[in-house]
């Protein structure tokens, strides 16, 4: 190689080096993006609120409203009011308060467990039958293919 090709060879692998490190640089000084807002907050969050997503039980309908409770003052029935409130519902009509999938809440410690953006059901009582027992009395349950079928 000539003598002036190899200067202009080692200026451009000295100035490609001065990029990298440059890059590398910036990188490193440049502030780590913020955590998605909607991530489960930390235990010693002092958030003076917590969320719940709470709906009333109904074959119809499934969507969730999100109701806002102070955790100063975290009850069975501060839940179950704010709840009703939210929800349109007379206290009467509520039988019983359920943490989906499965559990049913029963005392104020349940209450206390409860986390952020949690799902609540509220089971109601319609005309002394729950809505879910007469979802199932409306529907016929006689399957005519099976009963068709030999074994």
């Amino acid at each position: 190689m000539s003598d002036p090709d190899k200067k202009i060879r080692e200026g451009t692998e000295e100035e490609h080096e001065e990029k990298v490190i440059h890059a590398k640089v910036s990188k490193e000084l440049a502030p780590s993006p913020p955590p998605p807002p909607f991530l489960p907050r930390a235990e010693n969050d002092t958030n003076a609120e917590l969320v719940l997503k709470v709906r009333k039980q109904s074959p119809k309908e499934n969507d969730f409203i999100e109701i806002e409770l102070d955790r100063q003052k975290l009850t069975y029935q501060d839940l179950l009011q704010v709840s009703c409130r939210e929800l349109g519902i007379n206290l009467e009509q509520v039988v019983k308060i359920r943490k989906l999938p499965n559990t049913l809440l029963r005392k104020d410690k349940d209450i206390s467990r409860l986390q952020e953006f949690q799902e609540l059901e509220l089971i109601l009582v319609n005309h002394g039958v729950t809505e879910s027992t007469s979802s199932l009395i409306e529907k016929p349950c006689y399957n005519h293919i099976a009963s068709k079928m030999t074994y």
